[in-house]
């Protein structure tokens, strides 16, 4: 079984920082590109960051404070996020594919994991 389960959300002051990481199970996360979304109430789905298949990252959200990487040792994909800001505040995602396209297939995806930035 196919699977994907994010992690590291939290609580976290303006400014600060945190690591989701996206654990891959059933597959091996390197050949496929692994995508961060992001879901803020009331609003759609946008997505954040990706990484390809060959290790290129594309970043969807136009912010260089949230940077993808992988860990293949560890079948691992994180998002480092820094300088956090209240408007960051989403359920965030990770998501199986096959290329960095936002409207791409994306068919496998976890729970997600919670990101609160609040004094």
């Amino acid at each position: 079984q196919f699977e994907v389960a994010e992690s590291g959300g939290g609580l976290v002051q303006p400014g600060g920082s945190l690591r989701l990481s996206c654990q891959a199970s059933g597959f091996t996360s390197d050949y496929y590109a692994i995508a961060w979304f992001r879901q803020a109430p009331g609003k759609e789905r946008e997505g954040v960051s990706c990484v390809e298949i060959r290790g290129d990252l594309t970043n969807w959200s136009g912010e260089d404070r949230f940077t993808v990487s992988r860990d293949s040792a560890k079948n691992v994909v994180y998002l480092q996020m820094n300088s956090l800001k209240p408007e960051d505040t989403a359920v965030y995602y990770c998501a199986r594919g096959y290329n960095c396209l936002q409207r791409g297939v994306w068919d496998v995806w976890g729970q997600g994991t919670q990101v609160t930035v609040s004094s």
